[in-house]
């Protein structure tokens, strides 16, 4: 992987085994994941400093301290942070999430797998694949999409502006990925590369400086390649979209050329094994979300055994959040937000012979879950 500067555009090289470098500026790799995140100077300079002075876990421990700008929960505790560090090898993912206090984005995290939003992200590059040789995903959080494409022979790069989360996905989701921390507002230190397809699930809708995020997107697309956006809120949805939204005008403005989906659309063809519906942001005012893609002007593929199942080789467990009894929800929030959604909470009569991995009552979790 290529990298420049954020700050300059100039090409970063390796000065150290930890370290990258271009006239006038260092930044540092911890764990082989660069941190090129603008305005953390103050915290670049201490992971560098713990990193020359040979403490690569004290630079660790700093680095995991860092936060989206957005976030409102709570702070991380230095004690914490440092059991982490020093248990990282036996600790599970819920354990480490956990320790680096995530909350609600834990159980997020911790239980996407079968969520109705990343099984509709799954439908969507399956029902455009065209082979790829490579993929790189913006806020590629713990990397659940990376894992499925790096087991299917995929070169992956991944891009969080949060370091914990590129280092949660090194250690305990997609190992064999690339990563690379910085700001999708700054500059790009990926400027320069292609790749086969480009993504972005569940997060495009709450980028600022959208257009010039989606122009970016577009030129790491290689001739021939795959942009998949999903998850683009309806902010004209009756109720209320459930986060930040465009209108239907505004999103076809800026995706002109895009083939686009109704999310809802994308589950349930790959529920029916089919091909899911081409629509546009015009034709139904009571879609919820879109998702989309551009470069891929052929008719989409039938949902069937592809990316969106588990490989025949996976290991496969109940799902944790399916009891004897019912659902299992991690919290009240969780369950307002995902409960009308995931079908393997249904009633077994009311889905007919639909497998239990098909729905996701069967899910195919990291090792260390």
């Amino acid at each position: 992987m290529t990298l420049r500067s954020p700050l300059t555009g100039r090409l970063l090289v390796a000065d150290t085994p930890h370290s990258l470098a271009a006239p006038g500026e260092r930044w540092p790799v911890i764990d082989g994941i660069p941190y090129l995140r603008t305005e953390s100077e103050g915290l670049v300079a201490v992971a560098l400093d713990h990193l020359d002075a040979g403490c690569p876990d004290d630079a660790l421990v700093a680095l995991l301290t860092d936060q989206d700008a957005w976030w409102t929960g709570p702070a991380t505790d230095l004690t914490e942070l440092k059991r982490l560090v020093r248990e990282r090898d036996t600790l599970s993912l819920r354990e480490a999430m956990a320790l680096l206090r995530l909350g609600p984005v834990a159980d997020y995290f911790a239980y996407r797998w079968s969520d109705p939003t990343y099984l509709a992200g799954l439908a969507l590059l399956e029902a455009h694949w065209s082979e790829p040789a490579s993929a790189f995903e913006l806020a590629c959080g713990i990397g659940h999409y990376l894992r499925e494409l790096g087991r299917r022979g995929v070169s992956c790069t991944g891009a969080d502006v949060v370091f914990a989360k590129c280092w949660l996905a090194k250690n305990w989701v997609a190992p064999d990925a690339d990563y690379v921390v910085f700001d999708a507002a700054a500059g790009w230190p990926i400027a320069g590369d292609r790749f086969d397809l480009v993504m972005c699930h569940d997060a495009f809708y709450f980028l600022p400086g959208q257009a010039q995020v989606a122009a970016r997107l577009r030129a790491a697309t290689a001739p021939g390649g795959v942009l998949a956006i999903s998850h683009l809120h309806n902010a004209g949805v009756e109720g209320g979209a459930k986060g930040p939204a465009r209108t239907a005008g505004e999103w076809a403005a800026l995706f002109p050329d895009a083939q686009v989906h109704d999310e809802r659309a994308l589950f349930d063809a790959l529920i029916d094994e089919v091909a899911p519906t081409v629509t546009s942001f015009h034709d139904d005012p009571r879609i919820e979300a879109w998702s989309l893609v551009e470069g891929r002007g052929a008719p989409p593929h039938i949902v069937s055994r592809g990316l969106a199942m588990p490989l025949k080789s996976a290991t496969l467990r109940p799902n944790p959040l399916l009891g004897e009894d019912g659902a299992i929800w991690p919290s009240p929030r969780y369950r307002d937000e995902y409960g009308d959604g995931c079908l393997w909470a249904l009633p077994r009569e009311a889905t007919g012979a639909v497998s239990d991995a098909r729905l996701r009552r069967t899910v195919d979790l990291p090792e260390r879950w």
